[in-house]
């Protein structure tokens, strides 16, 4: 128990690896570098990760802080999903000019759109911190812990930053047992290239979403601008395409099964050292709740996108977002459920206690893991309904937006000086505006009512916040009176200035504690947060605190228990390195599935006139007249998806998918249904990755968008 876990976690990446378990830290894959060579890779380490010269990593990039791109041209062209770019898309899209649904091609710069929002971070270097880190939180522990771990973190971070140019943060890996230090150059000019219609960029929607077969065309391309010396430059005429140092050239030669294949990427959050307390409260509690707030929440923009193109376009990037993680959720509860996820952890719990007798290590720590989680539980419902149906109105969120001020008004009996009014206001205005900006009356009203609704029915009376008894329910109504919730909805619309932004601002230019405690959607939310911080926040963040504390040592632990097991860090949204093989699999007994899909299969799904099977007219041309150009595979199809046995999670969306020699062959967009346990279970039977072939991408950009400029900047190898 004395070693240092550093020089543990060394020895360890040593072993040889699985090659399709695993998110590795680009600075230490020369750790890795033996297996991936003994399954095809002919690069050398340099060329994967060097600090001081060009290599693959200069060539992936954070995009828009959810997803990744990859650099595809040496004038600044990224390639990523359509839904990475969704939001962009949607957001320079009118009802006179729907990019979104008839897709967009720039056959030049100047016909290039400006991403407004958009961010493009490169990776600059990485540093062990570990000591820095640990030497100044030392043994604390809890909220201590909290505020000397943020104070050093400020520390190292703004000692790296420059002028926004450069983002520094400071990661932890090993749930806190080791820290680095990440330093990426920011750009914010970026701008629309191309993206195929919505039609092709979401094929198969919510229904195929998460499954195999796949054929979407999940794409969107983007270029990054600079000034004239390269570096980051808000957006500017005189702005000109980055010249990356790295970018990938293209392999339209196609895959074959078995085929090396590498992902480059940032994947965002799993947590595959919970223990099994942990996995049993997702699937009871924790989960189906989320899936109760979401499946209303997406019945009502659904309701109001049908009925009105313009509330459409307003809210698509929103629903989208919002529908992927509820699907999610129902995958991963059945999933964990199917492969007995919470037994298996159990058994390797109880050889984890054995050890640690067997060690005289007497910690106790799965006792105090199960009270932790005893003591969670009566509160884990609240919590979510707290974040999924009371936060889902935006009204709520608006009126919580002002909470901060509301309190400051109350703490000084109704004045404040200039000053605090004015730093009060300047952290509300954000929030507001970026709420605002999906703001539809009509679906919000709706929204408001029904969620307010549903947050009555699923928590326990005496739980309540006491708007309720105060507001909702009066003499006039109760939970019985039909149209109740409507009733109040329309009550609180009519007695708030947040539903109107100029309102809004006028309260702004002129802000008064009377009105602040006048306004009806104020009160509401007022009372939502008072109730939660007063009976629920504490328990919430005793629990955080806790289990943050018993994971570090739970994972250090499980290091010294296993010295012959390869163990790598959880994802944190920091880049990772994933390797294995182009592969089918079997999803049930006497089912085969291949490892690719081709056009024909596409079409097979098409329904004339369908919101997730309808197909542009001109592709049912090309199809037809098999005019599938230099893109076609040796076998006479257009391949249009493939899998690999990758192990990627939500964030690795757009990741480059490579073969052997560093050449791009698809753009990774979603996992299959059969491993959707992955982010806390790895399991090497089902998990695959699934890929839009770099050739069907080739062949819309080519034959559909006719932007033969595009084809020409890139390095394609056929």
């Amino acid at each position: 128990m004395k070693k240092s876990f550093l020089l543990f976690v060394a020895v360890v990446m040593m072993f040889g690896s699985r090659a399709d378990e695993g998110m590795w830290i680009p600075m230490l894959i020369g750790k890795n570098y033996e297996e991936m060579q003994r399954l095809g890779l002919r690069l050398s380490a340099d060329d994967l990760y060097n600090i001081n010269h060009s290599s693959i990593k200069d060539a992936i990039l954070q995009f828009g802080g959810g997803c990744t791109a990859e650099m595809i041209s040496e004038n600044g062209l990224l390639l990523t999903n359509h839904h990475c770019g969704y939001d962009a898309i949607a957001n320079l899209s009118t009802v006179d000019r729907d990019l979104l649904d008839n897709g967009f091609w720039a056959h030049s710069l100047q016909e290039e759109l400006p991403a407004k929002g958009v961010t493009a971070l490169f990776l600059q270097s990485m540093e062990d911190v570990t000591a820095k880190v640990k030497a100044a939180v030392g043994d604390a522990t809890g909220e201590d812990y909290n505020k000397k771990f943020e104070a050093i973190k400020k520390e190292i971070e703004d000692k790296e930053s420059m002028n926004g140019k450069l983002v520094a943060s400071v990661k932890d890996y090993f749930n806190g047992n080791q820290f680095f230090l990440l330093v990426y150059k920011r750009y914010t000019d970026v701008r629309l290239v191309g993206t195929p219609p919505k039609s092709l960029g979401k094929f198969g929607g919510d229904t195929d979403n998460w499954m195999w077969p796949r054929h979407t065309s999940d794409f969107s391309m983007f270029r990054i601008y600079a000034d004239s010396s390269n570096e980051p430059k808000p957006y500017s005429a005189s702005n000109v395409p980055y010249h990356p140092k790295k970018f990938l050239p293209v392999s339209a030669r196609g895959e074959e099964e078995g085929d090396y294949a590498m992902i480059f990427g940032y994947p965002g959050r799993t947590n595959r050292y919970e223990v099994s307390y942990g996995v049993d409260l997702a699937i009871n509690v924790v989960n189906p709740s989320i899936v109760a707030c979401r499946d209303l929440r997406l019945a009502i923009m659904r309701r109001h996108m049908d009925a009105n193109k313009s509330v459409y376009l307003q809210l698509t990037s929103s629903y989208s977002s919002i529908a992927n993680y509820w699907k999610y959720y129902i995958g991963q509860t059945e999933q964990l459920k199917r492969l007995k996820v919470v037994d298996k952890k159990r058994k390797a719990e109880q050889e984890f206690t054995k050890w640690q007798h067997e060690h005289n290590i007497n910690n106790d720590l799965m006792s105090k893991f199960a009270h932790m989680y005893a003591d969670r539980t009566p509160y884990a419902k609240h919590s979510v309904y707290y974040t999924e149906c009371f936060r889902a109105s935006a009204l709520a969120r608006m009126g919580a937006a002002l909470k901060p001020l509301y309190d400051a008004y109350d703490r000084h009996k109704g004045t404040l000086t200039n000053d605090t009014l004015k730093k009060y206001l300047l952290a509300a205005k954000p929030t507001y505006r970026a709420i605002y900006k999906q703001f539809d009356l009509g679906t919000e009203k709706d929204m408001f009512a029904e969620m307010t609704e549903l947050y009555y029915k699923s928590i326990p009376k005496n739980e309540l916040p006491d708007i309720y008894s105060k507001a909702i329910f009066t003499n006039k109504r109760t939970p019985e009176t039909k149209g109740a919730y409507s009733d109040y909805s329309n009550y609180v619309f009519s007695h708030t200035f947040l539903a109107d932004s100029n309102q809004f601002n006028e309260f702004c230019e002129k802000p008064s504690f009377n009105k602040l405690k006048g306004d009806a959607a104020v009160q509401y939310a007022a009372s939502f947060i008072e109730d939660y911080n007063s009976k629920y926040q504490s328990n919430a963040d005793a629990f955080t605190n806790k289990r943050a504390e018993l994971s570090k040592e739970y994972v250090h632990e499980l290091m010294e228990q296993k010295p012959e097991k390869n163990f790598y860090p959880d994802a944190n949204s920091t880049m990772r390195i994933s390797y294995g093989k182009v592969l089918g699999y079997e999803p049930q007994d006497g089912v085969q599935y291949n490892y690719f899909t081709t056009l024909d299969g596409l079409i097979a799904k098409y329904k004339p006139g369908s919101d997730e099977f309808d197909v542009p007219a001109q592709l049912l041309d090309l199809y037809k007249a098999k005019d599938y150009g230099r893109y076609a595979d040796k076998d006479g199809s257009l391949h249009t998806c493939f899998i690999t046995n990758n192990d990627i999670t939500g964030g690795n969306s757009g990741s480059p998918v490579m073969n052997a020699n560093g050449e791009l062959i698809g753009a990774a967009f979603d996992g299959n249904w059969e491993a959707m346990a992955g982010d806390i279970a790895f399991d090497k039977k089902y998990k695959r990755t699934i890929v839009c072939d770099i050739r069907f991408i080739l062949f819309l950009i080519d034959k559909m968008g006719h932007a033969d400029n595009l084809i020409k900047e890139m390095d394609i190898r056929y």
